[in-house]
């Protein structure tokens, strides 16, 4: 094999070409050598070997090459909920996907993928879509993870950024690959998939907030300074709490990426189908820091980024079911505020109510405590820091337009029961801390008290606890051997709740309020002799 400064020719099968691409050429297989091959005319023809002099030799300069390491393509997803699934069916529908591999946390749900056809759908106007070829991994909680067998692929098996380079419009690589369909496996490419379990480069995160912190933290081992992360999921904050309680070293950070979908998708009663009720976008960008906050076009943001958040955007962006564009960091801030404050004033009102969104439109007193909760909230957000100087954040973040998008928003999801009441009713952690909680801390940090905010997160975590409670008074309790010995509880004066006690006095009576029963009897009627 022939080399140049240290650049080894890629090796090819037999390609066609002309004379008028000799600078494309690429160094064959030395066992099909045929000396009687030739170009002429210029007409394109086949040949199966080629003269070193027809390479052009490059001078790189020593150790360019190992500046940039080179990154996977492969995409690895957490969080199998409806976002999720419908992501990952997205992007395996686009021309030269990306590998992808899907994260299991419950050996169950694995077991049940396993026996089903290994592929997600998407039903959009009552027409479901199927697409296979993902890969799977199982999950576990001490950072562990265990390879799934593998599986057919309708994916490609290169997974280096740098076999996806100008090949976007391959019509020869269509995502569908129905020929390969049923395939039991590809033992070429098991010794990059190995390598690729080590380290994750692009994760997407499709979790509840509350429970980012614990999913996150079985992968965060396989995570480097050049892996990036995507936050697909509602809620402020997250970001700040990973970097505390995860990745507190800058230096070995991954970048992050938020995602905002707009698309409406509900479950549709299978494991892995989904229902595509209405199109949306996708809004991409970085999260907006305390240090940055002099990036208001957000030019500094793009220069910084890695390069598997450049391929990470690219992919996504080119996803046409996605519908995903990319914002300035400021840009995706304010956006995050906007759905926040719509979800804080919805959410936490379902729970309490227990009903559904549309039930909270048509009533008055309802009404008056949205009002109250949007304006400590538009407070809140027309006070910050990272918005001053910002054109038309008041008229945008008035409590008056927030009510307008909240009724708007219940009136599209009337039948829909909210995420935080599922929670609720499934005796789980609720995201309260990301929303309604997110605006009562950055409101004490700016001396705003959100007494309502406050009052509301207090209530949902007193009716999840109250709903806890009773459901643990269900469950059956150890009796201690000894007949005298009593179950342990609170201190109850039992004279309220046992009976009283009757003497043996046939005219003792029973103990009570003492009435007058000269009151109470019946008038006596007499009778005039006259």
């Amino acid at each position: 094999m022939v080399t140049y400064d240290g650049v080894t020719p890629a090796l090819s099968s037999k390609k066609h070409f002309t004379s008028s691409d000799s600078r494309r050429l690429s160094l064959l297989d030395e066992d099909e050598q045929n000396d009687d091959s030739e170009v002429a005319g210029g007409q394109p023809q086949e040949i199966d070997d080629l003269d070193d002099s027809l390479f052009i030799p490059v001078n790189i300069p020593e150790g360019l090459e190992s500046s940039e390491p080179k990154a996977s393509r492969r995409i690895h997803l957490l969080g199998g909920g409806d976002v999720g699934k419908f992501v990952a069916h997205a992007i395996a529908g686009i021309p030269n996907p990306p590998p992808i591999t899907l994260l299991f946390r419950s050996p169950y749900m694995l077991h049940v993928w396993h026996k089903s056809d290994r592929s997600l759908e998407v039903v959009t106007d009552r027409v479901g879509e199927k697409r296979s070829g993902f890969e799977t991994e199982l999950l576990h909680r001490r950072n562990e993870s265990i390879n799934a067998p593998r599986q057919g692929s309708d994916l490609p098996a290169e997974d280096s950024l740098d076999a996806d380079q100008g090949a976007a419009g391959d019509a020869n690589n269509d995502a569908n690959g129905d020929a390969n369909d049923g395939a039991d496996g590809d033992a070429n490419n098991g010794a990059d998939n190995a390598a690729d379990s080590a380290i994750i480069h692009q994760l997407i995160l499709a979790v509840s907030p509350q429970t980012t912190i614990d999913e996150l933290s079985r992968v965060a081992d396989r995570l480097t300074q050049d892996s990036t992360i995507l936050f697909m999921q509602t809620g402020l904050g997250i970001v700040d709490e990973v970097n505390e309680k995860i990745f507190p070293n800058e230096t070995t950070r991954p970048s992050y990426l938020v995602g905002l979908p707009s698309h409406w998708i509900y479950p549709s009663g299978r494991p892995f189908s989904v229902v595509h009720a209405k199109m949306g976008t996708v809004a991409l960008g970085i999260p907006l820091r305390s240090s940055t906050l002099q990036t208001r076009t957000g030019d500094e943001g793009v220069a910084n980024m890695s390069h598997s958040t450049l391929y990470f955007m690219r992919t996504l962006t080119r996803t046409p079911d996605l519908a995903a564009v990319s914002f300035a960091p400021l840009d995706m801030f304010q956006m995050q505020l906007e759905k926040c404050a719509i979800f804080a004033a919805i959410y936490p009102l379902t729970v309490l109510f227990g009903c559904q969104n549309g039930q909270l439109k048509y009533n008055g007193p309802v009404t008056r405590v949205i009002r109250l909760l949007l304006a400590e909230i538009s407070l809140v957000i027309r006070s910050l820091p990272e918005l001053q100087g910002v054109p038309n954040v008041n008229m945008r973040f008035s409590p008056g337009r927030l009510a307008g998008i909240v009724y708007i928003n219940l009136g599209h999801t009337a039948e829909e029961f909210s995420p935080m009441l599922k929670d609720v009713t499934a005796r789980r952690n609720t995201g309260i801390n990301h929303l309604n909680g997110y605006f009562i801390q950055r409101g004490e940090e700016l001396g705003i008290k959100c007494v309502m905010n406050y009052m509301l997160m207090q209530m949902v975590k007193g009716k999840r606890i109250a709903m806890q409670s009773r459901t643990d008074a269900f469950l059956p309790m150890e009796v201690p051997s000894n007949s005298d010995a009593r179950p342990q509880g609170p201190v109850v004066d039992e004279g309220i709740f046992l009976p009283m006690e009757v003497t043996s006095n046939t005219d003792a009576r029973p103990q009570g309020p003492v009435v007058d029963e000269g009151l109470s009897s019946p008038p006596v009627a007499t009778s005039s002799s006259s």
